[in-house]
């Protein structure tokens, strides 16, 4: 994972059940809706926000929690090569705090992504 910078970047791995850990960051009438695993973090979204835990070090006991709230979006792009060959694909969110560009490895939906970001920031 990178630090804040001009672009944030996130490679999601897998879908995956969503980690029990995540309820204590919740608050009240938030629920969580899925999870990715990334190469050593979870992305989690939830019906008010993307939370993305980086673990950090050797030992891992130093934990990073992003927060987006989806109020924040702006805009969104989805991309993927649409064939057989296609291995990953990207999405890219632009938001007030700054350009994310999320990383998808073959096997996760970028559709389904795609209509998570959707139903949370288009419904009234």
């Amino acid at each position: 994972m990178a630090g804040t910078s001009s672009i944030l970047e996130w490679t999601l791995v897998s879908e995956c059940p969503i980690p029990q850990d995540v309820n204590a960051l919740l608050v009240d009438g938030e629920v969580a809706v899925a999870a990715y695993k990334t190469f050593r973090d979870t992305a989690v979204f939830t019906n008010k926000r993307l939370i993305v835990k980086d673990v950090q070090g050797l030992s891992g006991k130093k934990v990073e929690i992003y927060s987006l709230p989806y109020s924040s979006i702006n805009m969104w792009s989805t991309e993927n090569a649409g064939g057989f060959l296609d291995f990953n694909a990207e999405v890219e969110l632009w938001t007030r705090a700054g350009h994310i560009k999320v990383k998808l490895q073959k096997g996760v939906d970028v559709r389904k992504f795609d209509m998570l970001i959707a139903n949370a920031l288009l419904r009234d």
